[in-house]
């Protein structure tokens, strides 16, 4: 579309952000919630509510949701209720879900998110406690739709933000802040594509300049973040189309397509009222007390913010560099437990963002798991500070093989491999005066002003000690030497 008559216009996006929490059983009931068993495997009388049965709030969801309001900078609500929100869909065999509509655990906050070091504030609604429902699936060309109950009851936060958003590029920023947030409290493993963490857009779009907003179109069905940023960026577009041509989008539910990169309309928009909240019977009211909340704060680790300040700060690491080290909270702690032992901060830094970094991609497990000990890499660079070992060795034969050894240290493992350096001045010199009698033409040009031959000198004593002069000793040996000349 023609960027003139795109800028005519203003997107406004908010987010609804479904977080499965890391629980062994579901929120009111003791049935398992681990995922991927066999269908309807993981479902008891309590989950679909068989008459006489009541349910139960599991004690840990509570305290998982109250460590992502805190992470948030929400108000924790003291007194809560939860609700049935009623409607009915097959995979929901009770025809309500248990939520919190008039009194959400956490209500306010904000998230801070980073776009081209440019920092912006997402302000929160709410995030609110509720019971998942089971999940409907629809192969290709079959007639009939299979049901899998084993998700019904998982318990979920949903984080609604306010309508501030403005481009897809801030909605993937706010999800990767997010899925680090859970990962680093531990409450959630944050895999989009197992829906441990799920994203409904809602999108409109409205004239620059007017206080009126535009109908508001809820897209889901989107299982990555790259996913809701082609599904945000398409709806732009689509609502832009139909507002020119004279018309008003509707207000709608639509599903994404990924392999078409489109939306399509599902049906109408439900409207709060469709709903029937009412306070649920069987479930009281629940009190947090000032003990409760004081515990769960002790019990809060460092989040990837107080990090970067402190990596800044105290370790005197370019903000880059804190930034990349806090994307997970076993590299920040990683990074933390090296420096208890190496006091060269920045080369710890270069390390984890070079080396340790490009195997953990190559590896690509689905949690952070490093091979090398902490106190391992510290002695590795100290072997290259100490300069017994180049860097260039030290990175392409000593370290990968620390990656499948844990037993032995990586001084014997430079000795075994033959990668200790010479630093012997005399034998050194000798080499240098091979290399310039070799090279007495050069040397003249060298003379004469032509100072980039010096690499090329140092590349030939290195050849001929095989890599194993020290290039410190090497470089000041050379230099001394050519004066002399």
């Amino acid at each position: 579309m023609d960027h003139v008559v795109m800028d005519k216009y203003q997107p406004v996006i908010g987010l609804e952000v479904h977080v499965q929490l890391r629980t062994q059983s579901k929120i009111f009931s003791g049935d398992d919630a681990t995922y991927g068993t066999e269908p309807n495997t993981q479902v008891g009388v309590i989950t679909m509510a068989h008459p006489g049965t009541l349910p139960k709030l599991n004690r840990k969801v509570l305290e998982q949701a109250i460590k992502m309001g805190l992470a948030c900078h929400s108000e924790i609500a003291r007194y809560q209720i939860f609700d049935r929100k009623n409607y009915f869909y097959p995979d929901l065999p009770k025809g309500y879900q248990l939520t919190q509509d008039r009194t959400p655990i956490c209500k306010g906050g904000y998230i801070n998110i980073s776009i081209e070091s440019h920092t912006t504030r997402i302000e929160l609604n709410r995030i609110h406690l509720e019971e998942d429902a089971g999940k409907s699936i629809h192969l290709d060309h079959e007639p009939d739709t299979l049901i899998d109950l084993n998700r019904s009851g998982v318990p979920l936060i949903e984080i609604v933000t306010e309508p501030m958003l403005k481009t897809a590029e801030e909605a993937g920023a706010l999800l990767s802040e997010i899925r680090k947030l859970v990962r680093y409290l531990q409450i959630s493993d944050g895999n989009m594509e197992e829906g441990s963490l799920r994203c409904d857009a809602n999108i409109s779009v409205m004239k620059k300049g007017s206080n009126a907003l535009g109908k508001k179109v809820e897209v889901k069905n989107m299982n990555s973040i790259r996913n809701v940023q082609h599904a945000i960026d398409f709806e732009i577009e689509r609502q832009i189309k139909v507002l020119e041509s004279g018309n008003i989008p509707l207000s709608e539910t639509r599903t994404f397509d990924a392999a078409s990169g489109t939306t399509s309309g599902m049906r109408t928009k439900e409207e709060l009222n469709d709903y029937r909240y009412f306070p649920d019977p069987d479930l009281s009211p629940l009190t947090i007390s000032d003990a409760w909340l004081e515990e769960i704060k002790i019990s809060m680790p460092a989040l990837p913010e107080q990090l970067v300040e402190r990596f800044v700060r105290e370790y005197q690491l370019p903000e880059y560099d804190a930034r990349v080290l806090t994307e997970t909270r076993e590299l920040a702690e990683y990074f933390l437990q090296v420096c208890q032992r190496q006091k060269n901060y920045k080369g710890v830094s270069n390390w984890i963002m070079g080396p340790i970094k490009s195997y953990l991609n190559n590896a690509k497990e689905t949690e952070v798991q490093i091979p090398v000990h902490p106190d391992r890499l510290a002695e590795l660079i100290d072997l290259v500070e100490a300069s017994k070992i180049s860097h260039t060795a030290a990175v392409q034969q000593l370290f990968p093989v620390m990656l499948v050894d844990s037993v032995k240290s990586p001084l014997q493992i430079a000795v075994e491999m033959d990668l200790i350096q010479n630093s012997d001045e005399d034998q050194i010199l000798k080499m240098v005066e091979e290399v310039l009698q070799s090279n007495t033409a050069k040397v003249a040009e060298y003379k004469k002003g032509k100072k980039g031959l010096i690499a090329m000198f140092m590349g030939e004593v290195m050849k001929k000690s095989k890599g194993k002069a020290d290039p410190k000793v090497t470089s000041r040996v050379l230099q001394q030497k050519l004066k002399e000349q």
